[in-house]
Formats: C-alpha cells, structure tokens, sequence
C-alpha cells in the first residue's frame, strides 16, 4: 500500500494542527448553538472523530452516506442516499463535514436536500479544498487546507475502498487508478 503513494502532501502532525484550528474556529462560531456535525460517509469518518474532539462545545452528530463515484476515480454525477440522518434538522445549526470539496456536485446536491428540511442554519466544512476541480457553486465556510488536483488517499480518502488507514495524506501513483 505504501508503495502506491508517489509523495505524501500532508503528514501526520500537520493534519493534527489544521483539525484542532478547525475545531477552535467552530467552537468560537458556534458558541450558544444547537449544533450538529453531520459526518459524509465514509471519508469523512476520521475527520469527524478528530473534529468533534476540537471541538470545545456542545454538540450532536449524525451521519449520511452518500455515492457519487462507484467504484472508480471519477464521479458519474449522479448522487444516491445510502444513508439518511437519524434525527430531524429543523431548527439545528447543521455544519455537514466532508473529507473532500472535489466537484462540488455531492455537496451541492445534499444542501439542496438538508435545507429543505427546515435547519436554522447549514454550513460545510472540509477538511480539504479543491478548486481548481469545481463544476457547481458550492464553496465551504471552514477549509482545512487547499489541495493540488492530484488523486489523493489516507486519513478516509480512499480509492476503490483502499488507502483510508493511511494516517497522512498522500498522492496516489497514476499507475495505480489509470488503465
């Protein structure tokens, strides 16, 4: 597995110091809140765990999973809920937390879908930013870091299920996801 990665982009101690800066930034904003974290499955599954602990508020979680890629790099566009919420939004200061800010169609897609159910608020947050890769007008309001347009894994970034238990953020090798 490690073979696979051509660099790391983010280690280990630096995803620590951007998850704590995250979770101080929440913790000021939402202040006096009924906040909720929204966790994306699966990637986001570590970030939240991390994040939450950031946090120095009180809050509640709840979870989504969403699909938008199969089993392969790119996304086909088309959003499924695999996973709906366990609880009602209404009235909540929701904060949905994703690994990654890619296309922007997953995120533009459940937005749409959350405010219809009545929350207070909704804002994203993302661990990471890719801009250079958006196709809707979505944008996050907490960016962990800003990533190059390369393919990346670890940390619940995953290709094809794999590479999630990496604790950094590495590139993955071309060889590894093209034909």
């Amino acid at each position: 597995m490690i073979n696979d990665i051509e660099k790391v982009i983010i280690n280990e101690d630096e995803l620590s110091a951007i998850v704590k800066d995250l979770g101080k930034r929440i913790s000021e904003d939402y202040k006096d809140k009924d906040l909720l974290l929204v966790s994306i499955l699966k990637g986001s599954v570590i970030f939240m765990a991390d994040l939450m602990r950031a946090i120095s508020i009180p809050c509640n979680i709840d979870f989504m999973a969403v699909s938008s890629y199969g089993s392969g790099a790119k996304t086909t566009g088309v959003v499924k809920i695999i996973k709906d919420l366990d609880q009602s939004i209404e009235g909540k200061d929701l904060l949905i937390v994703e690994d990654i800010l890619d296309s922007g169609k997953t995120l533009n897609y459940l937005r749409e879908i959350l405010l219809a159910r009545n929350p207070a608020s909704i804002r994203i947050c993302t661990l990471f930013d890719k801009p250079d890769r958006r196709e809707v007008d979505v944008y996050a309001d907490y960016i962990g870091s800003k990533v190059p347009n390369e393919f990346i894994v670890g940390y619940g970034l995953d290709y094809d299920e794999y590479y999630r238990n990496l604790p950094y953020i590495g590139a993955l090798k071309r060889s590894v996801y093209e034909d």
